[in-house]
Protein backbone atom coordinates (compact mmCIF):
# COMPACT_ATOMS: atom_id res chain seq x y z
CA UNK A 1 0.00 0.00 0.00
CA UNK A 2 1.07 3.49 -0.69
CA UNK A 3 -0.04 7.21 0.54
CA UNK A 4 0.15 10.10 -1.73
CA UNK A 5 -0.18 13.41 -0.65
CA UNK A 6 -0.15 16.35 -2.97
CA UNK A 7 0.90 19.81 -2.42
CA UNK A 8 1.88 22.97 -4.42
CA UNK A 9 -1.71 24.32 -5.85
CA UNK A 10 -2.62 27.77 -5.34
CA UNK A 11 -3.65 30.80 -7.07
CA UNK A 12 -1.99 32.34 -10.08
CA UNK A 13 -1.95 34.60 -13.12
CA UNK A 14 -2.63 33.61 -16.40
CA UNK A 15 1.26 32.92 -17.49
CA UNK A 16 2.62 31.86 -14.40
CA UNK A 17 4.26 29.02 -12.93
CA UNK A 18 3.60 26.96 -10.37
CA UNK A 19 5.42 23.05 -8.88
CA UNK A 20 3.12 20.39 -7.73
CA UNK A 21 4.69 17.96 -5.67
CA UNK A 22 2.94 14.69 -4.33
CA UNK A 23 4.87 12.76 -1.89
CA UNK A 24 4.41 8.83 -1.15
CA UNK A 25 5.09 6.55 1.88
CA UNK A 26 4.42 2.98 2.37
CA UNK A 27 5.81 0.50 -0.19
CA UNK A 28 8.70 1.27 -2.31
CA UNK A 29 8.52 4.50 -4.30
CA UNK A 30 10.95 3.45 -7.09
CA UNK A 31 8.48 0.61 -7.84
CA UNK A 32 5.89 2.45 -9.15
CA UNK A 33 5.44 4.62 -12.40
CA UNK A 34 4.14 7.83 -11.80
CA UNK A 35 1.37 10.32 -13.16
CA UNK A 36 -0.89 13.59 -12.87
CA UNK A 37 -4.53 13.68 -13.66
CA UNK A 38 -6.72 16.95 -13.23
CA UNK A 39 -10.60 17.48 -13.08
CA UNK A 40 -12.10 20.79 -13.95
CA UNK A 41 -15.44 21.78 -12.35
CA UNK A 42 -18.31 19.34 -13.80
CA UNK A 43 -15.66 17.75 -16.08
CA UNK A 44 -14.21 14.20 -15.73
CA UNK A 45 -10.89 13.43 -14.21
CA UNK A 46 -8.43 13.60 -17.26
CA UNK A 47 -4.40 12.73 -18.55
CA UNK A 48 -1.94 15.46 -17.77
CA UNK A 49 1.35 13.66 -17.40
CA UNK A 50 3.33 9.94 -16.33
CA UNK A 51 6.82 9.27 -15.56
CA UNK A 52 8.22 5.47 -15.52
CA UNK A 53 9.78 4.40 -12.52
CA UNK A 54 13.30 4.92 -13.22
CA UNK A 55 12.38 8.24 -15.21
CA UNK A 56 13.57 7.22 -18.28
CA UNK A 57 10.33 7.86 -20.06
CA UNK A 58 7.97 10.60 -19.68
CA UNK A 59 3.84 11.34 -21.55
CA UNK A 60 2.36 14.08 -21.00
CA UNK A 61 -1.19 15.36 -22.17
CA UNK A 62 -1.00 17.58 -26.19
CA UNK A 63 -2.70 20.16 -24.28
CA UNK A 64 0.19 20.29 -22.00
CA UNK A 65 3.52 19.90 -23.74
CA UNK A 66 6.06 22.29 -24.13
CA UNK A 67 4.79 23.80 -20.73
CA UNK A 68 4.36 21.60 -18.39
CA UNK A 69 7.32 18.91 -17.01
CA UNK A 70 6.76 15.78 -14.89
CA UNK A 71 10.06 14.20 -12.71
CA UNK A 72 10.63 12.58 -9.94
CA UNK A 73 13.09 11.74 -7.52
CA UNK A 74 13.20 8.46 -5.69
CA UNK A 75 15.50 9.10 -3.15
CA UNK A 76 12.72 11.87 -2.02
CA UNK A 77 10.03 9.44 -2.73
CA UNK A 78 8.26 12.49 -4.88
CA UNK A 79 6.82 13.65 -7.79
CA UNK A 80 7.04 16.97 -9.40
CA UNK A 81 4.62 18.89 -12.09
CA UNK A 82 6.45 21.51 -13.03
CA UNK A 83 4.00 23.97 -14.94
CA UNK A 84 4.71 26.92 -16.69
CA UNK A 85 2.64 29.09 -19.30
CA UNK A 86 -0.73 28.63 -17.13
CA UNK A 87 -3.98 28.94 -18.90
CA UNK A 88 -7.31 29.76 -17.39
CA UNK A 89 -8.56 26.44 -18.50
CA UNK A 90 -5.76 24.52 -16.70
CA UNK A 91 -7.90 25.27 -13.36
CA UNK A 92 -8.83 22.61 -11.99
CA UNK A 93 -8.00 20.34 -8.99
CA UNK A 94 -4.93 18.18 -10.10
CA UNK A 95 -4.64 14.88 -8.67
CA UNK A 96 -1.13 12.62 -8.99
CA UNK A 97 -1.36 8.40 -9.09
CA UNK A 98 0.77 5.31 -8.77
CA UNK A 99 0.58 2.50 -10.68
CA UNK A 100 2.36 -0.70 -9.55
CA UNK A 101 4.85 -1.87 -12.30
CA UNK A 102 6.62 -5.06 -12.75
CA UNK A 103 10.69 -4.67 -12.57
CA UNK A 104 11.56 -5.73 -16.51
CA UNK A 105 8.84 -2.55 -17.81
CA UNK A 106 11.27 0.10 -16.16
CA UNK A 107 10.60 2.46 -18.74
CA UNK A 108 6.36 1.79 -18.83
CA UNK A 109 3.80 4.99 -18.57
CA UNK A 110 -0.11 4.83 -18.99
CA UNK A 111 -2.35 7.54 -19.65
CA UNK A 112 -5.10 5.35 -18.69
CA UNK A 113 -6.82 6.73 -15.44
CA UNK A 114 -7.68 2.66 -14.83
CA UNK A 115 -4.21 1.22 -14.44
CA UNK A 116 -3.37 3.18 -11.55
CA UNK A 117 -3.70 2.16 -8.21
CA UNK A 118 -3.21 4.44 -5.58
CA UNK A 119 -4.67 8.23 -5.72
CA UNK A 120 -3.93 11.73 -3.78
CA UNK A 121 -6.80 13.56 -2.45
CA UNK A 122 -6.37 16.49 -5.26
CA UNK A 123 -4.57 19.69 -4.54
CA UNK A 124 -6.56 22.93 -6.95
CA UNK A 125 -4.25 25.15 -9.02
CA UNK A 126 -6.61 28.17 -10.21
CA UNK A 127 -5.35 30.24 -12.83
CA UNK A 128 -6.84 33.62 -13.07
CA UNK A 129 -6.81 36.61 -16.14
Amino acid sequence: QVQLVESGGGLVQAGGSLRLSCTASGRTFSTYAMGWFRQAPGKGRYFVAAISRSAGATSYADSVKGRFTISRDNAKNTVYLQMNSLKLEDTAIYYCAADLVPFYRDDYTTSRAESYDHWGQGTQVTVSS
